[in-house]
């Protein structure tokens, strides 16, 4: 074979290696399913999304399966939101993998603390002195906004050649998002009394503050409320007319039952870790709107 021929056999190979390279989507990890919905409007086809909660598991005390730190050793990046569990495997994730570059999207928006349950039958506001950031950002469409930001410019800064597909993207979903979130202030405007709804577990506080609800949660950092506190959220519920409680899939069902039995209420699922999100909050909203007190 002469010189010439081997070259151009070479120069081949290398051309089909680097666009098999450059053809191979960006790897990311992210916590919880509605980021890799986020992730994914931005970032199209150009990434690949590892979710470490998968459904039906619990951010609170969530531990990640051997697959997924394999998976984890060849991703670029790793989209934290400020979940329970994050605290202490983050540290563990970047040992894994010392090239992850992570990025705390719950850095780029103003949390607000946990919402108390019923205290001596009243709706308690304000928070203790053990303050808990709430980490359910996700559910505030103009927080997702923001935190769009951020995932569009950490991809473009780990991809810079598809910069342009990155940025048109991020355009158009963030129109998707101020068009669901004029939906969603349109569902409740027209009401003639303020909103409130009972959960058990009070993963829908930014929700309620972006759109003028009020969120009564029956418990508190994953805890079973005790005899004489199901006692008060009963008389709670009964005087207030509460005609459901609203469950997420993750957590134990027990006491929100009996309350629902107790006073004869509806039980409801509103599951903040929905993969459809934009649908799920439009559904959630009518029926916060149809059971609400």
């Amino acid at each position: 074979m002469s010189a010439y021929k081997s070259k151009f056999i070479l120069t081949i190979l290398f051309l089909f290696i680097s666009t098999i390279a450059n053809a191979a989507p960006l790897q990311v990890t992210v916590s919880i399913v509605p980021q890799e919905f986020f992730v994914k409007k931005i970032g199209g086809d150009l990434v690949k999304v590892n979710v470490m909660v998968r459904p039906g598991s619990s951010p609170a005390v969530y531990e990640p399966q051997p697959k997924q730190m394999t998976q984890l050793s060849h991703s670029a990046i790793y989209f934290a939101i400020g979940v329970p569990f994050e605290q202490a495997w983050l540290p563990r994730f970047k040992s894994a993998n010392t090239n992850l570059e992570i990025v705390h999207l719950n850095d780029s928006v103003v949390r607000q603390p946990m919402q108390e349950h019923i205290h001596n039958g009243e709706e308690h506001h304000g928070h203790s002195e053990n303050y808990i950031a709430d980490p359910h950002i996700w559910l505030a469409p103009p927080l997702v906004r923001i935190m769009s930001l951020q995932i569009r410019d950490s991809l473009i800064e780990a991809d810079p050649q598809h910069e342009e597909i990155y940025r048109k993207n991020y355009y158009e979903f963030a129109g998707e998002i101020d068009e669901l979130d004029h939906e969603l202030i349109n569902v409740f405007k027209h009401s003639s009394k303020p909103q409130s709804f009972m959960v058990y577990h009070p993963s829908w506080g930014y929700f309620a503050r972006v759109y003028g609800l009020k969120q009564i949660p029956i418990e508190l950092e994953g805890k079973e409320p005790s005899p004489k506190e199901m006692a008060q959220i009963i008389d709670f519920a009964r005087k207030n007319s509460v005609s459901a409680i609203f469950i997420q899939p993750q957590f134990s069902k027990k006491s929100a039952q009996a309350i629902a039995s107790s006073i004869g209420a509806k039980i409801l699922v509103a599951d903040p870790l929905a993969a459809n999100w934009d649908e799920n909050l439009r559904e959630t909203a009518k029926a916060f709107l149809g059971n609400s007190r």
